[in-house]
Formats: structure tokens, sequence, C-alpha cells
């Protein structure tokens, strides 16, 4: 739970510093401050929006896989439409989103900093449900990060390049990620699923704890992976060539709700009792990742212990160690990848951009070659003196939910007014007040 808090306030720090250049914005929009309580909020979000209710439908096997359909709905005589590399590829990235919005926000035993943080930094699934469908609506179209760049070795020597992506007419291409797609503890107690499991069908269902009876069951409509899964599959034209989105994983508390990590402060003679449920969970995940694999899903890495890369206290034999773990604990479930996404969006070496320090080095040399940060658009920059590319992401949440159309970097990809769950705690936002 203090990695939690120390997480949000490192966070605070980042945030502030990317929204500073869109003060202007703010101001012209200005300020309606909050006047209510938390306890008038929630009386009223209960009045004006039913919770999240526990869903009906139960895995059943099936007699096609219907991740084929998707991953052959467009064929190349479809695709005549080229996006060249000057043309920008958008990224957005969420964090788990909240299953029960009322509880996490109200009815918790989460002390009102978390709260606030769970608002700041996450989206309810109803939000996150009308943000996909709305970037459906305009348009968007999901592509895989490996299509869009590429290493090459020429005559200039071995460099990363931005592919030019063929696309159906009148399409825009995206990525999605997601940030600690590990289901931490503090999750489990404030309203989110619990892991990613594999349901008689063969497809991806979240394990949930409702938080009010208790009960555990599976759900398809409460956590982001398998909605995202079933919107594709009720939209195949939302695919090119069957991507999904992207996994950002961290391992210190494992990996898709499995608790897969080495715990080096286990007590004294649990040694051996540890290691054989560890081993049980490591085999357990082993289809959950193979099936999001065989379904478009890919894997990047968010660090071992979601580390600070810029801190000069994160040294470089700390980034060594903590690579060297998530290489060993995650890499070796997930497999490789050369995509790095920067905890607290925390550059390495202080500039990544102009500087190609000792951390980066080494990261480079791990295999990493895509390393995404989050700034306020999808920004890209291929690094000249090393075969690298740097990249930045949107992140749709509390935070910039209640900067509304004051950020028009997100006004292209949904209406705030239409997304925002008045569910959320009465904290005021920065819309326009006509």
């Amino acid at each position: 739970m203090q990695q939690y808090v120390s997480r949000r306030f490192l966070s605070v720090l980042l945030i502030l510093a990317l929204l500073a250049s869109l003060v202007v914005f703010l101001v012209q929009c200005g300020k309606t401050d909050s006047t209510g309580t938390d306890a008038d909020a929630a009386s009223a979000a209960e009045t004006n929006v039913p919770e999240t209710t526990q869903p009906t439908a139960t895995p059943e096997p099936k007699s096609e896989d219907p991740y084929d359909a998707v991953k052959n709905y467009w064929s190349e005589d479809q695709l005549t439409q080229a996006w060249g590399p000057d043309q920008v590829v958008e990224h957005l990235f969420f964090h788990p989103i909240i299953a029960y919005p009322k509880y996490a926000f109200y009815e918790s035993g989460a002390s009102q900093a978390q709260r606030y943080g769970l608002d700041d930094w996450m989206v309810t699934v109803d939000e996150y449900k009308k943000i996909i469908q709305s970037v459906y609506d305009r348009g968007y179209i999901l592509v895989a990060m490996e299509d869009v760049w590429s290493e090459v070795t020429d005559d200039s020597g071995t460099h990363m390049v931005r592919n030019t992506l063929m696309l159906p007419e009148g399409k825009k291409p995206l990525v999605i990620s997601f940030d600690d797609v590990n289901y931490y503890p503090y999750m489990l107690e404030e309203g989110f699923t619990s892991k990613l499991v594999v349901g008689d069908d063969g497809e991806i269902w979240a394990e949930c704890v409702d938080p009010y009876s208790g009960e555990t069951f599976l759900t398809q409509d409460l956590d982001a992976t398998p909605i995202l899964d079933q919107f594709v599959y009720e939209h195949p034209d939302f695919s090119l060539n069957g991507a999904k989105a992207i996994f950002s994983l961290t391992g210190y508390e494992g990996v898709l709700g499995y608790r897969t990590q080495i715990d080096s402060q286990i007590p004294a003679g649990t040694e051996a009792e540890y290691e054989a449920n560890r081993q049980k969970e490591i085999e357990a995940v082993k289809p959950v990742i193979a099936r999001l694999k065989e379904t478009g899903w890919t894997f990047g890495s968010h660090t071992w212990g979601h580390i600070n890369l810029a801190q000069s206290s994160t040294d470089l034999g700390w980034v060594q160690k903590d690579t060297q773990k998530w290489l060993d604990e995650v890499g070796s479930l997930v497999g490789p990848t050369n995509i790095l996404f920067y905890p607290h969006g925390a550059r390495p070496d202080g500039d990544d951009w102009h500087t190609t320090g000792p951390k980066f080095q080494y990261l480079h040399d791990q295999g990493f070659r895509i390393f995404a940060s989050v700034g306020v658009n999808s920004f890209s920059y291929i690094k000249e003196d090393i075969s690298a590319v740097i990249c930045d992401r949107l992140h749709p949440d509390g935070t910039t939910l209640r900067s509304g159309a004051c950020i028009p970097e997100y006004s292209k990809f949904y209406d705030t007014y239409e997304v925002f769950d008045p569910i959320r705690p009465d904290l005021g936002n920065t819309w326009p007040t006509s």
C-alpha cells in the first residue's frame, strides 16, 4: 500500500510537469470549484448511476475461434491507404479500470489519498467502454507496435525506422497499452477485478470478487482486457491484422493476477512452501499468456519494481539488478520484448531524447528499442546515436477527464462530457462554465 501511495505522489509531479504547457488552455476555460462533499457526490451518483451489477454470462465451449474472423477481416486489396512515417500513430494508455466505482470512491477501507489516487489515474468501466466506442466511431483502427517500428541495417548503420502502414481507406492508426496489469493487492481491496483466466470457451475472462457479497465469479464486462476482446469480436474492422493492445508489466507482485515473483523476505522455514505455490502460479498463468498472445495481445516491460529511472538514487547497478529480475521472472513467461514503458513516465539519465547515458545504454543492450513515456501528445523521435525510438503516449484518466475540452489533444478521441462518469467524487473540473 505504501508503494502505491509513493507512486501516486511521484506521478503527481510528473503530471504537473506534463500539463504545464496547457496552462493557457486551462486559464481560458476557467475553473469550476467543487462545493459538495464526498457524501453528497456519492448520494447523487447512487441516484443517477446504478452500481455495476454481476454479469450473468458464463464461459461455454465454442466450436470455432472468433479471433479468426478478426485476423482475416481485412483483405490485402482493401488496404489502400498509405500512412507514412511523417503521419502520427496515436497512442493511448490506461491503468486497470475500476469495476465497482461507488465502492472504490466511497465505501472501501482505503484512505482519502488512496481513493483520490484512483480518481486521478484510473477510469471506470463505463468511461472505458465509452472511450473505446468513441475511438472506433471516429475511425481509429488498432495496430501492432511491431508493425509501426522496425530496426534495419543499411549503409548508414543499424537504426530504427517508422514503417509505412497500409490501412483501409478512412482509417487512422491507434496503439493502446495497459500499465500495471498485475492486479496488485490494493486493487483487489478497492473495487477492481483480481486476475485474468482462460474460460471453458477458450476466451479470456476476468476473475472478480464482489466487494459486497464476497462471491467470486468470472466476467467479461468489468475488466479492460475482455472488454476490448469482446469489442473487437463484435467490430472486427477495429483491428488491423488482428492487433489488440500491449500489456506493460512490472513483476514485483507477479503478473496478470498470479503471484509469480520471488520473495526474499518470506519468513524463515516457509521457503519450500512459498516456492511450491509460486511454481503453481507460474503454471497457472502460462495458458493465459499463451491465449493472449494467440489473440493479438503483446507484452512490454514496465520494469520489475516500477522504479523511477530518472532519479539519481536509481543508479546503474539498481537498473541492472531490476532489469535482470524482470527478464528472469516476467520475460521468461511472456517472451522477449523490445518495448520499455517508463514508470512514472520518468526518462533515464534525465533526458533520453538528447542524451544516451549509462542507464539508457544498458537498457538498449538488453534488447529494448522502443522507449515509451507519457506526454501531452503521441510524440515520437528516432535517436540518431543509437538504434532506438523515444515516444510518448496520452493517458485518459481522471486527471485529464477533469480538464475536459481544455486539453484539445484528447478531443480527437472522445467528448469528455459524454465520457465522464458522474459517480466520481465532486472534486471540480476545468470545463467551460458556460
